[in-house]
Formats: structure tokens, sequence, C-alpha cells
């Protein structure tokens, strides 16, 4: 099972649940339980200029990658302001306020699991707290008391700049091993969100494809949602093959095979994200290897 769709503002609207409690903030679902996803709410958020929600607490984990605009989330104790390539995790449970600044803010967000089904039961409790205190604070990934943000550089992304050895103040990016480029066939993938920010339930990262990179198809034991951001991408999805460009999002349920191309001589990049978290072992399922074995098989028992 898969689902395909496309970030359009013009699709998105006040949440029920939020309405009375937020100015400005407005939201378009992308991927839920109406497409067939029990594990993954993926959806594309706006809040204008100076808007604001109330503080709220979830039964659900959720991450935000802001995508456009400036944004502080107060949780915590802290006050972190987001900017574009700015990632934060909120876990279970935790009380949180969004304020926007004077150019309002756009952003992916990615919650798991997915929303239960109203209205027989709620997800979404607002405290009536007032949680804003202090100046916002941008991400500071030198910061060891940074836990639950992280900021993506899309220079990171290049291998050579990767290849030597950096100074003391040089780091822009987290030092950790968790978030080391993984680079392998022309694929490079950067994590973003996963147990290292105190994730459980999903994960989001960062995928590049140079030109003549391509992915088998393959499939996994739980959901995946890509949204494209930059570059032309082929992609052959149960068989059936579609081209995707910015502003597309591709939803793959368990089981779905798909695969992936890059036949273009630009870079591709999309967002991507994993909900339940993959397991220690067999999280990918690679056709071409169970075919290969298939015909192993049968030809030993010729001879």
């Amino acid at each position: 099972m898969y689902f395909i769709t496309r970030i359009d503002e013009a699709k998105a609207v006040v949440p029920e649940v939020f309405a009375g409690h937020s100015k400005g903030f407005t939201k378009q679902e992308l991927v839920d339980r109406a497409v067939g996803s029990p594990h993954t709410d993926l959806s594309a958020n706006w809040i204008a200029a100076n808007g604001s929600v109330d503080a709220v607490v979830h039964s659900y984990e959720f991450s935000m990658y802001v995508l456009k605009g400036e944004v502080t989330i107060y949780m915590m104790g802290e006050t972190i302001t987001l900017k574009e390539d700015h990632v934060v995790v909120v876990p279970i449970a935790t009380s949180y306020q969004l304020q926007a600044g004077a150019q309002g803010a756009h952003w992916l967000q990615c919650s798991a699991p997915g929303a239960v089904e109203r209205p027989r039961r709620k997800d979404t409790y607002f405290t009536g707290e007032d949680l804003r205190t202090g100046a916002g604070a941008t991400v500071d990934l030198r910061d060891p008391r940074t836990q639950r943000a992280f900021r993506f550089d899309p220079s990171s992304m290049n291998l050579n700049n990767l290849a030597v050895g950096s100074k003391v103040s040089d780091p822009t990016v987290s030092a950790s091993m968790a978030t080391a480029l993984l680079a392998y066939s022309g694929i490079g993938v950067r994590m973003l969100v996963d147990q290292r920010v105190h994730a459980k339930l999903h994960t989001m990262f960062i995928v590049d494809y140079q030109p003549t990179a391509i992915a088998h198809p393959h499939d996994h034991p739980f959901e995946e949602t890509y949204t494209f951001t930059q570059g032309e991408t082929v992609g052959l999805i149960e068989g059936k093959e579609y081209t995707f460009v910015p502003g597309d999002v591709l939803w793959c349920g368990v089981g779905s095979d798909h695969g992936f191309q890059n036949k273009t001589g630009e870079l591709v990049r999309w967002i991507e994200t994993q909900s339940p978290q993959p397991p220690m072992q067999h999280s990918y399922r690679f056709t071409r290897d169970w075919e290969y074995l298939d015909q192993k098989i049968q030809s030993e028992h010729k001879h």
C-alpha cells in the first residue's frame, strides 16, 4: 500500500482541536489514517507572522523540520528559536508552546503513532499554562546541553568537505558518530531524528542521490514517508514508475516495495521518515536478493 500527494498551502486549514487555542496556525494533512497509515501522521504546517499555539501536550511524539521562516518553541524550561533547516523533537507527554517570528514559519511535521480515532478518544490536551520565559536561543550543536534539537547543514553532505580534519573551533554540526554522513552507491544519508535526540517511535533523516545513484526495489517492516525537496527523482513503487519533484510526498506502508533512481545530472534530495523506528536487524528486504535465492534453489534442484 502506498499514497502520493503534494504540499499545497491552499489545502491547509485550522485543525479542529487547535481552534480557539492558536492564532494564525494551519495544517495540511499529508499522511494519516485516512490513507491507511496507523503509525505515521505527516503534515505540512504554517503559522502566520507573530502567530502562536497555546501550551499543549500530546499522547504522541513528533518532530518539526523548519522549511522556511522562524518559530520559537518553549518546552522543558527551554526556549529554542528554530530557523530554516532546524529540527526539534517533542517527546510524548511534554508540554510545549509555539510563537512565530515576524515572517511566520512553514514546517514539516511527523507524529508517531498516528492520530487516534476522534471523537472516541483524545490525544491533545491544552494545559492553560504560559511557558514563555526569556529570549529564544538559536540551536547551538556544540553546546552539550542541546538534547532535542538538530540543525541540518547542506554543506555537510559534501564528501569533499568531510575528507579532511577539522579544527577545534570548526564544527557547525554535531560531531557525534550517530550523525556522521553515511555514503554508499552515490547515496548520502544524514540522521536528524532518532533515539539520540530522545525520539522513540520515529526517525527523520536527509537523503541525497548523486547523478546515476540508484536504490533497487525493497520493502520494510515499518512505514516510510518521502518529502521531495530538490531535483527530479524516478521512483518504482509497487511496479509502477513515477517522477517526483520538490513538493511531492510519498508514503509507503509496511511491505510496499519501492526503489529510486536519479536519472538527471543534478543532485536529488528528500526528507525521509520511518515509523516505528527500524529493528536492529532485517529492516531492509531487497527483492533482488530473494529472487537470487529463488533462482539458486531452482538451479540446485535441477542438478
